[in-house]
């Protein structure tokens, strides 16, 4: 199996493999991997997971084994977490991805673990990245062997576990969740390379760098709280720098910046978490009538790579859910920028997306449409097929005529004002409920008037005895 990365890129033992390999005395090892932290002293930020007191430290403090879940974005220390509760541990670790391994290969290690902890009574860490990857049957064979202490699982998937993970292997995990790393964990980080002698300086032969304080937050803000894009920057720019006049120093300038930046795109993951929140975000930024926050989202799901016809169908619906009659035109909006988008495309079409956004958040709200929606499909669905009224049926034949279908329908456009009052037009039992209620905003306030002017004279048609029941 090809190897696995950890948190700071370094190649980890093919899968299944117990210990590393001794290395070539010359292999190459990326700066990542000579910035691994050897302490969890060293690890960068996650003080919540594994800050003083926190439940992981104490547990690693007093090498208490047990079974965890660590659940973050990419470059976020998972894997070196993994191995220094190994470490902490005395255990024995073992890395499996689940984008590769399979039943075969999960039975081999836990047989594995069995006979180690028979002999010697070493522990087993399996350290199982990408573990979302696997499906209900497999990780199903984790079962006993966690539930039985046969080694000790530390899983790692960047999606929520919630939705990729079983329930019954769920419940027998602790779960840590990890962020992005803050700015002053990967200054931190940034400082260390440039100053430890395996760091920067085995890079450029031993000669230092030279790299501006305004670079070095170019840098932090590209790699985007993922520590492993940060080190890999770093470490480009140090071999892309341009030497000093004298040759002591190498310096990375603005040229050797933005050709670095051209090749660090931001943070998405489309389908996965970071996905659906910023989704999410930008839909309650809308909602909540904030034209600027809408915006910024969905320049940042367009800026990462999402589908432009997934934004827009959002829109659409937004202009529904959130919008509805309050501003009919809401919806048009939606509906001329996707088509302007799909005529413009890219970056011109992005204009069009942005302009809907905004409207719609600063358009008057109404959910009035939207809840009419769901509770007439609840009653349809709670009360089965209720017949249509006879009154509403059409005859188009004689014998459907003198059977009563169509009998004493009032045609709305012979009463006053186009509107036959005490006419009804729902199932019977039915009649007289209110679904569509109408918000005091936009539109929807001159509705909600015609709706009660509309009930005030069904209401003296059924004190006159007019009224169908």
């Amino acid at each position: 199996m090809s190897p696995q990365d950890d948190l700071f890129g370094n190649a980890l033992p093919d899968a299944g493999s117990e210990s590393p390999a001794p290395e070539p005395a010359r292999a190459f090892r990326p700066l990542a991997d000579r910035m691994r932290p050897q302490t969890i002293e060293e690890f960068a930020g996650q003080t919540r997971v594994v800050g003083e007191s926190s439940p992981l430290r104490v547990a690693m403090e007093k090498g208490q084994a047990h079974s965890c879940l660590l659940w973050g974005p990419p470059g976020v220390g998972k894997t070196t977490l993994a191995r220094l509760y190994a470490d902490r541990l005395q255990a024995e670790i073992v890395y499996l991805s689940a984008v590769e391994a399979g039943v075969r290969e999960l039975r081999a290690v836990i047989q594995a673990a069995r006979d180690r902890r028979s002999a010697s009574g070493r522990l087993t860490v399996l350290f199982l990245d990408e573990i979302h990857r696997f499906n209900k049957s497999q990780q199903d064979q984790l079962l006993p062997s966690v539930e039985r202490g046969v080694l000790v699982l530390v899983g790692a998937t960047t999606e929520n576990p919630s939705f990729s993970l079983n329930n019954a292997l769920l419940s027998r995990l602790r779960v840590y969740r990890l962020e992005p790393l803050d700015q002053p964990a990967m200054q931190a980080l940034l400082e260390r390379a440039l100053d430890h002698p395996q760091g920067v300086l085995e890079t450029t032969g031993g000669v230092p760098l030279r790299i501006d304080p305004e670079i070095r937050n170019r840098l932090i803000e590209t790699a985007d709280g993922d520590a492993r894009r940060l080190l890999t920057l770093l470490e480009l720019a140090a071999q892309l720098a341009e030497e000093s006049e004298d040759g002591s120093l190498r310096v990375v300038g603005e040229y050797t910046l933005e050709s670095l930046l051209q090749q660090a795109p931001r943070r998405f993951d489309q389908g996965g978490d970071e996905f659906y929140d910023q989704i999410s975000a930008m839909h309650k930024a809308i909602r909540g009538s904030n034209p600027d926050a809408g915006a910024y989202w969905l320049l940042r799901m367009l800026d990462g790579g999402a589908d432009p016809a997934y934004l827009a169908r959002r829109l659409v619906r937004i202009a529904s859910e959130d919008v509805g009659n309050a501003d009919p035109r809401a919806l048009t909006m939606a509906l001329d920028a996707w088509t302007a988008y799909d005529r413009l495309g890219v970056p011109e079409g992005e204009l069009m997306l942005t302009q809907a956004a905004m409207y719609l958040a600063v358009a008057p709200k109404s959910n009035g449409v939207y809840k009419a929606h769901n509770a007439l499909l609840a009653t349809i669905r709670e009360r089965g097929s209720d017949p249509v009224p006879m009154h509403l049926r059409n005859a188009p034949t004689s014998l459907m005529e003198r059977e009563g279908w169509g009998k004493g329908y009032r045609y709305a456009h012979d009463e006053p004002d186009a509107y036959a009052a005490g006419e009804t037009y729902l199932p019977e039992g039915l009649a007289g409920q209110r679904f569509y209620q109408p918000v005091d905003r936009g539109l929807e306030r001159t509705i909600a008037e015609r709706m009660a002017h509309w009930a005030e004279r069904d209401a003296e048609a059924g004190e006159g005895g007019s009224a169908r029941g």
